[in-house]
């Protein structure tokens, strides 16, 4: 961190949540035939609860909005909502900054066309074991863990999308 970040209170503020979600103690992380944690959140349109998804796919991607590859994940995340929503898939992003209020300032330059939570205490990033942003849980239609995934880049998008049609096929 260099001097000029020290000056900018947002920036100062942003890393501090970043080291204070990691900091905290996390559970193992979870793993694939696990069920997934249920988690209880404000979301942009009223309480998003994992268990209303139950019989669908469902893509948690954890967020923040200090994270970089957020940014690029989002037009990704929309699109595949686009794309599998009519067949049982539902994107939940779960949003960890401190203050709701920057979630918000991100989602105004970078839309979401999917569910969004905000879980300023973190709670549900530790129940997952969630060490960094973005993470996110393919969780199976039985609520269960198929597969995790830690980062984005534009090379996960391939791998990460043929995770979700075979999970899609495989549930037919």
């Amino acid at each position: 961190m260099n001097l000029d970040t020290i000056r900018k209170p947002a920036a100062v503020a942003a890393a501090l949540a970043a080291v204070l979600l990691l900091a905290q103690p996390a559970c193992a992380a979870v793993s694939p035939g696990q069920p997934a944690p249920l988690f209880e959140l404000a979301g942009t349109t009223g309480t998003v609860r994992l268990d209303q998804y139950q019989g669908k796919l469902v893509y948690l991607d954890f967020w923040a909005s200090w994270c970089g590859p957020c940014r690029h994940s989002f037009p990704w995340m929309n699109e595949m909502q686009a794309k599998y929503g009519a067949q049982g898939f539902q994107v939940v992003g779960i949003n960890v900054d401190a203050k709701t209020s920057d979630a918000h300032s991100f989602l105004a330059t970078t839309p979401a066309s999917f569910v969004v939570a905000f879980d300023p205490a973190g709670a549900a990033p530790r129940q997952y074991g969630i060490k960094g942003m973005p993470s996110s849980v393919l969780i199976g239609p039985d609520g269960k863990v198929l597969y995790e995934h830690n980062g984005f880049r534009d090379g996960d998008r391939a791998e990460l999308e043929s995770r979700i049609r075979a999970a899609l096929g495989a549930k037919k």
